[in-house]
């Protein structure tokens, strides 16, 4: 495959994720390094996740929001949700991802929608990662303006996934399989897929995402699919992941590479999950998108200093700790040096998907 500079099966793929192909990582690097230039230029979209809610009804063993963590629940009014987006704006911010748990009571009667509303007066692209919904409920979503929507499995490995989601409408592994499909029904422009590294082996991981994407690529073909990669970070709880299923950098490095040679189309999601120096080393291998200066808890923003954008306080309600706390004019700072652009907006992104739809 290295010899092609891509993989075009999903065998091929599973191959560059072997021990083998991992020795020759600097090649893995240099072909992944030439697509995704090739595909999306030298440039990296940024973007910030809003939290509205933390209230949630199911029990995820590895999840800060988990139902049984004593932490203290919120959820934004409408009028504080603008006042963050406001905030997120005056950072340089055009695209925003609102996120939310899980809970019917909280987030429901059209909350979300009349957040989308308000934040598009300031922010143009906003993109939604809420628990899975029939398709109808989507629609006034897309039609209020709200671009994407992300739903992350988790782990497709179903016996870790019945063993880590306890209770909860989350339990239901087919439901959340099925999300995207139901997204793509409401006119979602674009999709976004995902599982938490750490849960369970990560080749097995990576194989089954790709083939999801693969599926989606044929039968959502009017859509964006974006891929994201958290790793596992520390949250309220005691889960204790198996240190046989933790990722290493080297082996993170080797699949965003091996997913770029595979997929070479797709959109590739980092976050401030991931440490400062691997986030800058792999700004030219593979990724299109980085989250920054983020805050995983509702509210999270008003407390930050606007000038420094550091935390004045603690953050005891959030999902998760980042690790990249840079404020988003570094990180900006950081592309530009690596001579790359950061984009603050996805609109080119979007027009760009419409083109490649007008065409088929």
């Amino acid at each position: 495959m290295l010899q092609k500079g891509r993989a075009e099966t999903l065998g091929e793929f599973a191959a560059l994720l072997s021990p083998r192909a991992g020795i020759q990582i600097e090649g893995l690097a240099q072909c992944s390094q030439y697509i995704a230039q090739k595909h999306y230029g030298k440039t990296i979209r940024l973007f910030a996740p809003l939290y509205l809610s933390n209230e949630c009804i199911n029990t995820c063993q590895y999840c800060g929001f988990s139902r049984n963590n004593p932490i203290p629940r919120v959820t934004l009014p409408v009028e504080t949700v603008f006042q963050e987006t406001q905030l997120l704006a005056q950072q340089g911010f055009r695209s925003l991802l609102l996120v939310s748990g899980e809970h019917p009571k909280y987030v429901a009667n059209g909350y979300v929608e009349e957040c989308v509303r308000e934040c598009l007066k300031v922010m143009p692209s906003i993109n939604l990662e809420l628990a899975p919904m029939e398709t109808e409920p989507y629609i006034p979503l897309v039609k209020a303006g709200s671009e994407m929507l992300v739903v992350y499995q988790e782990t497709y490995h179903q016996p870790t996934y019945q063993k880590m989601h306890i209770a909860g409408p989350k339990k239901n592994y087919k439901w959340r399989m099925d999300t995207m499909e139901r997204g793509y029904k409401a006119d979602f422009r674009r999709l976004g897929i995902g599982v938490l590294l750490g849960l369970y082996d990560w080749r097995y991981e990576a194989i089954s995402l790709a083939a999801h994407a693969q599926y989606l690529l044929k039968h959502c073909w009017r859509s964006q699919i974006s891929i994201s990669l958290p790793r596992l970070r520390p949250a309220a709880g005691a889960f204790q992941p198996e240190q046989q299923y933790g990722v290493s950098d080297r082996a993170f490095v080797q699949l965003i590479c091996a997913l770029r040679m595979f997929l070479p189309h797709i959109s590739v999601v980092l976050s401030t999950r991931e440490a400062p120096e691997l986030r800058n080393a792999l700004v030219p291998l593979g990724i299109t998108h980085m989250s920054a200066g983020a805050s995983t808890e509702p509210g999270g923003y008003s407390s930050y200093n606007t000038e420094t954008w550091k935390q004045t306080k603690n953050q005891p309600g959030e999902q998760f700790h980042i690790a990249d706390e840079r404020p988003p004019i570094e990180v900006a700072n950081m592309i530009r040096s690596l001579g790359y652009e950061p984009v603050w907006k996805d609109f080119d992104q979007s027009l760009a998907t419409e083109e490649s739809v007008s065409k088929k």
